[in-house]
């Protein structure tokens, strides 16, 4: 059950203190006050370490140097004469030939791994990803590739090089097919560290994109959702997510998102759904018209609208796209580039030194109730402990006006620097009733 009285979700008790509960999953969340002067980002407990320019990177696993470490590309997103190309299917005698801005790959250690797909709906792969399989892997090139990321992946798994050794080869060829027609990929950025970067800080964020290149970031993410689709049609819904630093949960500190076919909804999907059967407008009445009646609407554009979410165990920056269509891969180039936009603002004033979660919710493929196109940043900055364990109450480091009150600042400064898109800000938003469209027939 919900209740339309605002208060029963947010209230600030008279020495400051700000209790809330979400209104879509009833967490019980504490903001108490001094608690919030605790600085934003994750400084370095010691100095940054230098770092000499290599060209090209070779820092991690991820980097433009090492290529050949990660699963063959599914595709890569190339800048050329000032326009964004994408390339299918190199190759790897072209890996070299031209710099990804973005690359999709499989993810080596799948959370849903095609033996799920394989033994419980019979998956295979079709014709297309067949053929390419077997086009890479008769490449000596693509041979040598496929058996170097077999051996790295066996040994991570504990294996010792006399039973890799004698690993029999049909075991070998069933490992291929999550290298190709997988549905777990990551999405990864060109750069690990940011333009002119001269110590091991200065990372290359979603915030130190440019706009387009963050939009560009955003459609390539859409179109791996969609080709996701339509090559395994046992999926349900896809989950979209970034972890930025290792107290995110990044295996590298270099800008990746992870995309990761489901064939269910998952707890917290389907009781956003369940929410929506009961009342359609209920994003609108406890999300965005809820956050503007406490003046937490920080940023807007005409496609998309931003908040300080209410009740959330970390400080959290929700970002609702207002269009009718309630799937990415349904929207108009606008109004993704207006999600984008607002999205990269956030990223850029929290700072590439902040550790967090961005994640990404939509309407399932096979819904027919709505719920609107949203993301949710959420700042990793405080560690749940025996409190909260013992008493089912969160406590939350800063309340939501201090989250508001320091983004705010630096959201003016970016965008009177041209770092971010126009758009509005703080008393410039119009924080109008019911901006999002999703509930409309």
């Amino acid at each position: 059950m919900f209740s339309r009285n605002y208060n029963a979700y947010y209230n600030v008790m008279p020495d400051g203190t700000v209790k809330q509960v979400n209104p879509f999953t009833h967490t019980e969340v504490w903001a108490v006050p001094g608690r919030g002067n605790k600085p934003l980002v994750n400084h370095h407990q010691t100095p940054p370490n230098p770092i000499q320019p290599h060209h090209p990177e070779d820092h991690c696993s991820f980097c433009r140097s090492r290529y050949f470490e990660v699963p063959p590309e599914k595709a890569r997103l190339v800048l050329r004469d000032g326009r964004y190309e994408t390339l299918t299917h190199l190759p790897p005698g072209q890996y070299n030939d031209t710099t990804a801005e973005f690359r999709r790959t499989g993810n080596l250690f799948e959370i849903v791994t095609i033996d799920y797909w394989k033994k419980n709906y019979s998956y295979r792969l079709n014709q297309r990803l067949t053929e390419w399989r077997d086009r890479y892997i008769a490449d000596p090139r693509g041979e040598q590739h496929i058996d170097d990321i077999i051996h790295y992946k066996l040994v991570q798994s504990g294996r010792t090089e006399e039973e890799i050794h004698k690993k029999e080869v049909f075991d070998k060829l069933k490992m291929l097919d999550a290298f190709f027609g997988g549905c777990h990929e990551l999405i990864i950025a060109r750069a690990h560290f940011a333009e002119g970067a001269t110590d091991d800080s200065q990372l290359r964020s979603s915030g130190t994109l440019s706009v387009e290149e963050h939009y560009q970031y955003f459609r390539f993410t859409i179109d791996a959702m969609r080709d996701m689709l339509g090559y395994n049609r046992y999926i349900r819904y896809i989950s979209v997510f970034q972890n930025w630093l290792k107290q995110a949960g990044a295996s590298f500190d270099h800008l990746h998102k992870q995309v990761c076919g489901l064939d269910e909804w998952g707890a917290s999907i389907s009781g956003q759904i369940q929410l929506v059967r009961e009342e359609p407008n209920i994003f609108n009445e406890l999300g965005v018209n809820l956050s503007a009646q406490y003046n937490l609407v920080f940023a807007e554009n005409d496609c998309a609208v931003a908040c300080v979410g209410i009740g959330h165990r970390y400080p959290t920056v929700k970002i609702y796209s207002k269009s009718y269509f309630a799937r990415p891969h349904e929207q108009s180039e606008e109004e993704v580039r207006g999600m984008s936009n607002l999205v990269h603002a956030c990223h850029a004033a929290l700072g590439a030194q902040l550790s967090c979660n961005e994640e990404w919710y939509y309407t399932p493929f096979d819904a027919v109730y709505k719920m609107p196109w949203h993301i949710l940043l959420r700042l990793r900055v405080n560690v749940p402990a025996g409190f909260e364990g013992g008493t089912g109450i969160h406590i939350n480091p800063m309340t939501p006006v201090d989250l508001r009150d320091k983004i705010v600042p630096k959201l003016y400064q970016l965008r009177n620097e041209g770092k971010i898109a126009n758009m509005a800000l703080a008393e410039e938003c119009s924080v109008v009733p019911n901006p999002l469209k999703y509930y409309l027939k």
